[in-house]
Formats: C-alpha cells, structure tokens, sequence
C-alpha cells in the first residue's frame, strides 16, 4: 500500500516572496507514530494579513520554531484551521476526532498531546516546550458548544484576529489609554483592526476612535463603522498635533509610522505596533520624536489575564470574557447589510501558493476571508 507522503509549503526566511512546496514531514510516509503521539490530517486553515506578520517577524518572535523544516533558510508559516485525528497512539484522542488549532501550511500534523482534557488538549512535543503555550492549545470540536460546521470559514478567519483585538483592548484600557483622548489606528480596513474598533467601541467610557487606510479602502472602512473618524493616509499631516494619542500600528509601515510620530511628538501618549501587513515597509527607522514604539504581544497579555484572582481573572474569566465579546463580534459581521466578509474555499498547492502571494503583497481582497486546503 502506498503511503500518503503529502506537502506542505515552505517559505524562504529572508526573501518571504521565495516558497516552494516539499513533502509533509508528518505524514504517513515519512514518520511512523510513536508511543503518546496522534496524527492530523489538515483540512483546512484560514489565511489572513495576520500570517504575513508570522513570517515577518518569524525570527524575532520564534514564529518559525513552531514547525521546524530542518533548514536554516527555510520556514513553515503557522495558520489556524481544522485537521482530523487519522491516527491515535495517545490516550483521550481518538481517531475520527475533529480539532482547531494552530497547524502547519500543509497536509498533516504529529502531536504529543498532553493535559488532555474534554475540552481539547496541548502539544508537549519538546521542540514547543519553550514556546508561548497559548498556540499549542488544539480543541474539540465536539466539546465546543459555539461550533458549527457550516461557519468553520468565519471561525478560522476572525476568532485568531478578534481575540488579539480584545487583547489590545484590554491592555490598553487597563492602563487607563495612556491618558489619550484619541486612539489612531492604522490598516482601519484589515480585520484585526476593525476588531479592534468594534472592541473599543464597546465601552462606555474611551478615547476618539480614528482609523487610517488608503484611499482606496476608505469607503469600505467607513461602511464597517465602530471608529468615530476615518482619515487616508496622506490626511496624517494635517491631524491636530494638540490631541493626546495612542498609536496603535497594523501596517508596520515605517514611513508612515515617522510621518505619524513627528505629527504628534510629545503628545503621543503611547505608540503600540501590531502587524506588518506592509511588511515590505518594516524597519527601525531610526531615532523617532515621541515614544519608542513598543511590540505587543498577545500571549503575554492572555498569561497576565489567564493567572488566578486577583492578579488576573483565571482561565474560565478570559474566556467568559472573551466569549462574550466575540459573540457579540461575530453577531455584527452576520448581521452587516450587505454582508461584507465572504468566505472562499481553495485548494490544491498552485491555489495556496497564489493566495500567499496576495496576502503577502497586500493585493488580497479585504471582503474576503480565505479558506485553503493543500
């Protein structure tokens, strides 16, 4: 019998247009399973402007070490999606068993699970053992009551994303907004971003909610709503330079994040980037007026959030939270007249190699939300 010997794509670390599709290191035919391990077979994951900024700062946050290719030069992009368990050899984990989690761009995946519980368990292979353990989390879908098959596309699509916006939300909230009176978002059309609006726009008491966007994604920022104002980009040299702000940068644009704090100088509050959905343009940009802009990364704000009262609010009060907040996300994206998130299926590596290459050039439709099977 011939073994499926699968694929996955690999993407040059330092040249991120440069891939190439080589056979799936975890499957069937390349590695039997041993004892505690499980086998996934990868239907589906979402690809988003998020992915590019895995690959982007890949080396600087240790987004490559997830799925190590065994080549200096060469990665693996993670993205969130489903995969069914074909092969069991753990306890708790049965074969049939369908998951969401964090996977390889690729066909299949080999698990160590650990802290199994009916909720789902966590990947103790001790390649991850250091890494931040909120992406090696996988949960059953049986066991999610907010699951549905006919939505996978929207779940893969926005939950990564909205739950880094309510992090957002959280930290800067909890330090009070840095005392700003607005909080200047860049990259207003891409989804983090809108998530992130419609997350401080729940509050009763925030700052002004200002996006930025090109020009020409200016009109479908607008029809989003949830920010107070909407600005294109070339607008930054004209914004009162007297309103306390935060930046928060999506873009990770270094012109644009210059032209951002020389406006604002002195009175930029705190300057928080995010993503490099124009990873083209990252960079230090050497000595900026203002504050030094300051990465934010989402586990660290779930750790701080995950630890008991009263230092935080336990696992079960995130998640409360976080549920709550993303239902009540998940309620306006359905209810949006006219719908304006279509979710679209490819497959095959041609299809994920051509959708990679959008996102990565930012030509990727803001409308839609990819869906990808290799």
């Amino acid at each position: 019998m011939v073994q499926d010997a699968g694929s996955r794509l690999l993407v040059a670390r330092r040249r991120l247009h440069d891939v190439r599709v080589a056979p799936d290191p975890d499957a069937p035919a390349a590695r039997p399973l041993a004892d505690g391990e499980a086998r996934l077979a990868i239907d589906r994951f979402a690809l988003t402007a998020n992915n590019i900024t895995y690959a982007a700062f890949g080396d600087a946050m240790q987004y490559w070490q997830f799925f190590p290719t065994g080549e200096d030069d060469w990665g693996c992009v993670p993205v969130w999606g489903f995969a069914t368990v074909i092969e069991s050899r753990a306890g708790g984990v049965p074969v049939g068993e369908r998951v969401y989690g964090y996977l390889p761009m690729g066909t299949h995946l080999v698990v160590r699970p650990g802290h199994v519980k009916a909720a789902g368990f966590s990947d103790t292979q001790p390649h991850r053992a250091a890494l931040a353990a909120v992406y090696n989390q996988y949960l059953f879908c049986t066991a999610d009551p907010a699951y549905e098959p006919a939505r996978e596309g929207h779940h893969a699509v926005l939950k990564p994303l909205f739950t880094t916006a309510f992090l957002i939300d959280d930290f800067l909230a909890e330090a009070g907004f840095f005392g700003a009176a607005q909080v200047l978002l860049s990259s207003a059309s891409s989804k983090t971003a809108y998530a992130t609006a419609f997350c401080l726009s729940r509050r009763r008491e925030r700052p002004r909610i200002v996006g930025l966007t090109s020009a020409a994604n200016l009109a479908f920022a607008q029809s989003l709503g949830c920010s107070d104002t909407l600005h294109a980009y070339d607008a930054v040299p004209g914004l009162d330079p007297a309103v306390p702000t935060v930046y928060v940068d999506f873009a990770g644009s270094t012109s644009l994040r210059r032209a951002v704090h020389e406006r604002f100088d002195e009175r930029l509050a705190y300057s928080c980037a995010v993503g490099g959905t124009h990873w083209g343009a990252l960079g230090g940009a050497g000595r900026l007026p203002g504050p030094k802009p300051e990465l934010f990364f989402a586990p660290a704000q779930v750790r701080k959030r995950r630890a008991p009262p009263p230092e935080g609010w336990g696992a079960d009060g995130l998640n409360l939270r976080l549920g709550e907040a993303w239902q009540a996300f998940i309620d306006r994206v359905d209810g949006a007249s006219p719908p304006w998130l279509k979710i679209r299926h490819q497959r095959g590596a041609a299809a994920v190699e051509s959708a990679y290459r959008l996102m990565l050039d930012g030509k990727a439709d803001a409308r839609e939300g990819l869906m990808l099977s290799l």
